[in-house]
């Protein structure tokens, strides 16, 4: 698990009821995603949240009735953007699928509808801000839950992720 990510939920008065990492031991790229083209990033996100929410469902029998959703990443689907801004740099095509999966919120989307979902979707740059809206939105009864996605990049410049299902620091999921 990403010890940064479960101190910063720790001081932000959360806990950490399931995580899932992206790779995790034995792991090889995250498979296809139907919908989704060119780059890792959206078939990563869906990967990490999917491990996570089975590993969450196993360990809490009956699950609350809205989780929430909160997608952070500094820079996007950066290999999405970069291969559009070529094509358009060259007088290219630009196929459909790139404007579907350029809102980073499309995969969450995904997500949402994969695992039946009902939470609020939020997608943020920064670790500090993801948590601020997962405590915020547990806060306010927006969600029971928060399953927070966060993609980094390694040390090598590949890309990692991280996903945590959330809850108030003393209740039980």
């Amino acid at each position: 698990m990403n010890r940064r990510l479960v101190e910063g939920a720790q001081r932000a008065g959360l806990a950490v009821a399931a995580s899932a990492a992206w790779p995790e031991p034995g792991d090889g790229p995250p498979p296809a995603l139907a919908g989704f083209v060119h780059s890792t990033f959206n078939p990563l996100v869906a990967a990490v949240s999917g491990r996570c929410v089975e590993r969450h469902r196993e360990s809490a029998p009956t699950p609350t009735a809205t989780t929430a959703i909160v997608l952070v990443s500094a820079v996007g689907d950066a290999a999405s953007a970069a291969h559009v801004a070529d094509a358009v740099d060259h007088g290219g095509r630009v196929g459909p699928l790139f404007f579907f999966q350029s809102v980073p919120n499309a995969v969450a989307g995904h997500i949402a509808a994969r695992w039946s979902l009902t939470g609020p979707v939020v997608c943020v740059g920064d670790t500090a801000a993801g948590l601020d809206v997962a405590r915020l939105l547990l806060a306010d009864g927006d969600a029971d839950e928060a399953l927070l996605v966060e993609l980094r990049q390694d040390t090598a410049g590949r890309e990692t992720a991280t996903a945590v299902v959330l809850i108030e620091e003393g209740v039980t999921a």
